[in-house]
């Protein structure tokens, strides 16, 4: 049995795309405050940092919603990996003193395992919308 949308035929499919992702970055973020609340330590830190770039892949799928699940999902890490790296040069710490929001996109300190983390977002990330755009499980 397959399983059918219950989206109109008449909605341009990358509509139904940006809606389904800006849904998915709602999810992310109560994901990321829910286990801030529920857990302590390497758990939160480790998961937070996979949530981060699952939450930016979903925003670069908003923007772009005809990519392909593979290059949202590389752009994302990519994306990660470079806010991590730039921390190597205290820029963001120096921003991250002076605003709050520069302090949560940013962060402050380098952590090199957070590096392995994001690949670990980006790798579920791209496995969720790999199985969305393929039309979901098939019973």
């Amino acid at each position: 049995m397959e399983i059918t949308s219950a989206v109109p035929a008449s909605v341009p499919r990358p509509v139904v795309v940006r809606a389904t992702a800006a849904a998915a970055a709602l999810v992310t973020v109560a994901a990321g405050l829910g286990v801030r609340s529920a857990a302590g330590g390497d758990v939160a830190k480790y998961a937070g940092d996979a949530l981060y770039t699952v939450l930016i892949h979903t925003l670069v799928v908003l923007l772009a919603p005809r990519l392909r699940p593979l290059t949202a999902a590389g752009a994302a890490l990519a994306f990660s990996w470079a806010v991590e790296l730039a921390q190597l040069t205290g820029v963001p710490a120096e921003l991250a003193q002076r605003s709050m929001a520069a302090r949560l996109v940013l962060g402050s300190t380098f952590n090199a395992p957070d590096l392995l983390w994001y690949a670990v977002g980006a790798a579920l990330a791209w496995a969720v919308h790999s199985r969305l755009r393929s039309g979901g499980a098939r019973a």
